[in-house]
């Protein structure tokens, strides 16, 4: 595993999980219907990011951002995501290396749309730390799929599995997981290449999961690249960092 992720499940562990928190099951919101109806739309079902250290301004003003003030940012983002045509809305919650919260998941879910909380998931323990419609779960990290797919589903969150490479896709073809994402960045190396969701796309088709492509799209030319290579929806990230408006030059079908 690449040094970076080494020290953030360093720093995970040495945090400790947060307290319990619990949500009825009235409040779900489902990403596959989400997408589905963005397509009645002609949109192109967009996760979109919400990833602190990205922000210019928590880059610049650090000290200026407390936690009032960046509970605004991310209110901000979270409805500006919703008014441009986002399907649901991805947060980094891992606060040592990306300045993420568990609060950031909270706040952005009022915005409406199903949230996905996206953080390096190794314990059990931490899937009870926030409410979330889905959560991240990296095959990377070598956890016990099967379980952590049966215990994210008992607290009412939806597992997305993360794959990049043919190994990984089997591990998670092998577990209930309904949604899959493949992502374009290895996280050994850091590099990103688009053939990554190309190369591993049909295997997860010919399963019938959802599909999501991961990191990467840069350009409306990206978004359909990864659609027509059986895309269901795009997690973007940093890639919208520069205004929540690009959804509109992403998105179009």
């Amino acid at each position: 595993m690449h040094s970076l992720i080494d020290g953030i499940l360093e720093a995970s562990r040495a945090r400790g999980p947060a307290a319990t928190e619990l949500w009825p099951a009235e409040e779900r919101r489902d990403l596959v219907a989400s997408a589905a109806e963005a397509k009645r739309n002609g949109l192109i079902p967009i996760i979109a990011e919400i990833k602190p250290k990205a922000l210019i301004i928590a880059e610049i003003k650090p000290k200026a951002l407390g936690r009032t003030l960046a509970q605004e940012e991310v209110a901000t983002y979270a409805r500006a995501y919703a008014q441009y045509g986002a399907c649901a809305i991805s947060v980094l919650t891992e606060p040592t290396h990306f300045k993420g919260s568990l609060e950031n998941a909270r706040t952005a879910r009022r915005a409406g749309l199903p949230v996905l909380r996206k953080d390096f998931i190794f314990s059990e323990v931490q899937l009870s730390e926030v409410q979330a419609d889905l959560v991240l779960l990296i095959a990377a990290l070598d956890i016990d799929l099967d379980r952590f797919v049966a215990a994210a589903r008992d607290l009412g969150m939806e597992p997305l599995v993360e794959v990049h490479s043919e190994k990984e896709m089997e591990r998670a073809l092998s577990t209930e997981a309904r949604i899959i994402g493949i992502n374009n960045r290895n996280l050994k190396t850091l590099e990103v290449d688009l053939e990554t969701f190309e190369r591993l796309a049909p295997r997860a088709r010919d399963a019938g999961v959802f599909l999501v492509a991961e990191s990467g799209v840069h350009s409306p030319e990206d978004a359909v690249r990864m659609v027509r290579a059986g895309a269901d929806a795009l997690l973007v990230g940093t890639e919208l960092m520069a205004g929540p408006e690009r959804l509109g030059e992403l998105n179009r079908l």
